[in-house]
């Protein structure tokens, strides 16, 4: 099959890439990209390894064609980090709270709580639970999870 040409933003990058049109965007991400935070889990879309923000809004890559990424705005776990490498509030939150174990669901759970920290309005504990719903780890428990969620969602109320 012949490959189709995307234009989309990775990042905070323009990027431009041919692609099989029949890949899944986690593929293209890991294969084409590097992007070794997007995980093969379930490719099912089952677990949330492999969770990415398209336009602000999460997504299971692995059941996202990459062709429908044209023209969108795309985000990872690398993309979070600043000019100089530094990680983000919500990585050093699940450091702090010891949130992370073997690390293979993190990425996807980092990501699947930019929407809950980003938001305007607080969130409940079971609110928290229930947005990352999607998202399965066999290591943690989820309690220190939803602790770095928290912390870290109130922490950027209280900064506004």
């Amino acid at each position: 099959m012949d490959k189709q040409k995307i234009t989309f933003t990775l990042n905070h990058e323009k990027r431009e890439e041919y692609i099989d049109p029949r890949a899944s965007l986690s593929e293209v991400l890991r294969g084409e990209f590097s992007l070794t935070s997007v995980k093969h889990g379930c490719n099912v879309g089952e677990c949330g390894a492999c969770t990415v923000l398209i336009d602000g809004e999460t997504f299971n890559s692995c059941i996202y064609l990459a062709i429908w990424a044209d023209g969108k705005d795309v985000l990872t776990l690398e993309g979070l980090s600043d000019v100089n490498g530094n990680i983000s509030d919500i990585q050093q939150a699940f450091i702090d709270e010891g949130a992370i174990q073997c690390g293979f669901c993190t990425p996807g759970f980092i990501m699947s709580s930019l929407p809950i920290i980003e938001s305007p309005r607080t969130f409940t504990r079971d609110e928290i639970r229930k947005q990352i719903s999607g998202n399965f780890c066999r290591c943690t428990g989820y309690e220190t999870i939803v602790n770095a969620i928290e912390k870290t969602a109130n922490s950027r109320h209280k900064a506004k």
